[in-house]
């Protein structure tokens, strides 16, 4: 319990810098970008990934697409967080998991049980209580949470995919992918240093520090929950997702103020009900 306790707060932990951030002056590129580095530099240290089981068979389309589509959802999940705040982009964040349940009903054709499929709908409508505008959010953007939502659904389907393909070891892709998204990230910052003139600042490396720190710390802490928990993974799904949502609103709530409506407090619950309707359904 540990082990899932440490991922919960490592992943909450995320949002919580971007927001603090925001104080100082930062680059959102640069910061995610030095993110990488670092988780890059943690993986390779902590999983000695194996280099050699790359091999020409290796899927490089799909850990291309991982590389490239990791960190533009990470720049809409700062926008998000700048625009609404932790509490709804944590959510958002959580649910996303029923875009990777509805791939896995339309496009590889997984049986699905009423009850699940009542948890789903419970799910869009949890999502849509959450993300209803309050009185002080009408100038938000809204679009970051909905990109956020449907990002991490797609990302969470590739991740999937990386791992039916077993003769990579599942670590090891993982450096692969951090080593894409490290290169995009790179060209994209020395373009804007170079031809944009954007200046560096310390700040950003020592955010990008921290935010990747507790990246690799979410992925590490969540692998050894599912070795802990390995008969029972239910266990570790529905409190990663739960923890989140709970942990995100209570720090957005009493940290740093953050305003809800009666339908966003309802909406976060129906996000825990459908959450748990999915893990009973299994």
């Amino acid at each position: 319990m540990l082990y899932l306790l440490l991922s919960i707060v490592c992943s909450v932990s995320v949002g919580v810098i971007f927001k603090i951030a925001r104080k100082w002056s930062v680059d959102a590129k640069q910061i995610v970008l030095f993110n990488y580095l670092f988780a890059l530099l943690l993986c390779y240290a902590v999983f000695s990934p194996d280099v050699t089981a790359i091999t020409t068979a290796t899927p490089f389309l799909l850990y291309g697409s991982l590389g490239i589509l990791l960190p533009v959802i990470f720049l809409f999940l700062i926008a998000s967080i700048k625009n609404i705040g932790i509490v709804k982009t944590d959510a958002a964040q959580r649910l996303s998991l029923f875009v990777s349940i509805l791939a896995a009903w339309l496009l590889f054709n997984e049986v699905f049980s009423i009850t699940k499929l009542i948890g789903i709908v419970i799910g869009f409508l949890a999502l849509f209580c959450v993300l209803y505008k309050t009185d002080d959010s009408e100038k938000a953007d809204f679009k970051y949470p909905v990109l956020v939502f449907f990002g991490f659904g797609i990302i969470d389907i590739l991740f999937k995919k990386v791992a039916a393909f077993t003769t990579v070891p599942y670590t090891t892709s993982l450096f692969v992918i951090f080593g894409i998204a490290l290169l995009c990230m790179l060209i994209v910052v020395l373009y804007e240093i170079l031809i944009v003139k954007k200046s560096f600042s310390v700040n950003n490396l020592f955010f990008g520090f921290l935010i990747g720190c507790f990246n690799f710390g979410n992925i590490l802490f969540y692998l050894k929950a599912h070795q802990a928990f390995s008969t029972n993974p239910s266990t570790v799904f529905a409190g990663m997702n739960m923890g989140v949502i709970l942990l995100g609103s209570i720090t957005g709530l009493l940290v740093f103020r953050e305003k809800l409506s009666k339908l966003n407090y309802a909406g976060l619950c129906l996000a825990l009900f459908s959450i748990v309707i999915i893990v009973l359904s299994v």
